[in-house]
């Protein structure tokens, strides 16, 4: 089985919609689990304006605490031009700063319009120009499509569309472009057709697949995704995760639920899962409460015994 990439999003995606604050501090502690237990690429905070996402209030800070690891990559998500010029300035005076920027478009118009205040069409022209000046100025960028498969105000998103969005998008050079089940009501059937007809249109260009899990599906989904080609999965330790502008959208697939599903499955993710459920038992006692990751409440399998 060919291996797979998988991006850690708890430190932004997990963590944005949570009531229970984190402290810079914790999310530091969350991050080095994940370093801790192989994980090459991570969403660490957005560049967006606190009032609307107090959680990330204190992105910069978090940024510039993080250890410099030269084989690891930092994604910080940007909505717009003002949010790449904070990614941008992370990286003033020689500091490491992010190293990838992630932008989003939006597959309907209410929902772009409700989140990010723009069309779908106005989003698509907006992360076509944070590509290009993140290119410009030696900053890597990807494009997550979100609603792809169902928006929570417009219904089911016709495939057709999500395509031309990627044709469109790619003209600028991303480094891959994702798809995002945003409300969690894709399906196995639908995620496979979506990915691979992606694979035909697009490439040599990286297509990376992020779930949630609101239906129960998150896994299927990210199994499908594999098996049509995707590169790169978007996952959250604990589970966490929601949008704020999204109605009822829950949290985001489980790392370690997606770890082992992929490990029994003999693919390789070069990540281990105990640290991973350590991580997560973390995050528990911050919340105060149990994550909704299955394998963290039961655990690997074999059970390590205990002499």
């Amino acid at each position: 089985m060919r291996p797979v990439e998988i991006v850690e999003v708890g430190a932004r995606d997990g963590l944005q919609n949570e009531k229970v604050h984190f402290t810079t501090e914790q999310k530091l502690q969350l991050i080095g689990g994940a370093l801790k237990a192989g994980v090459k690429r991570l969403e660490v905070a957005s560049f967006v304006h606190p009032k609307l996402v107090p959680q990330m209030a204190d992105a910069e800070a978090v940024i510039a605490a993080l250890p410099d690891l030269k084989d690891v990559t930092y994604i910080g998500l940007v909505l717009n031009k003002r949010g790449l010029l904070r990614a941008f300035d992370t990286r003033e005076g020689n500091k490491r700063g992010v190293d990838e920027a992630g932008a989003v478009a939006v597959a309907t118009d209410t929902f772009g319009q409700k989140n990010q205040g723009q069309t779908s069409a106005e989003s698509v022209a907006v992360t076509k120009e944070i590509v290009r000046l993140a290119r410009e100025n030696g900053m890597a960028a990807q494009v997550t499509i979100s609603t792809a498969f169902g928006c929570p105000f417009e219904g089911r998103v016709d495939p057709a569309r999500v395509i031309a969005m990627a044709e469109d998008i790619a003209e600028a050079g991303p480094r891959e472009i994702a798809v995002a089940d945003t409300i969690g009501v894709a399906n196995p059937r639908a995620v496979f057709d979506m990915v691979t007809r992606l694979r035909e249109r697009l490439p040599g260009l990286p297509i990376r697949a992020h779930f949630h899990n609101t239906r129960g599906s998150g896994i299927a989904n990210a199994w499908a995704a594999y098996q049509a080609g995707a590169e790169v999965l978007d996952a959250s330790i604990g589970g966490l995760g929601g949008c704020p502008f999204a109605p009822k959208a829950t949290g985001n697939i489980a790392t370690e639920d997606l770890l082992y599903m992929l490990e029994e499955c003999g693919v390789d993710t070069g990540v281990t899962l105990e640290t991973l459920i350590e991580t997560a038992r973390f995050v528990e006692g911050v919340l105060g409460r149990p994550v909704p990751a299955a394998v963290t409440q039961a655990g690997g399998f074999p059970v390590p015994r205990t002499e």
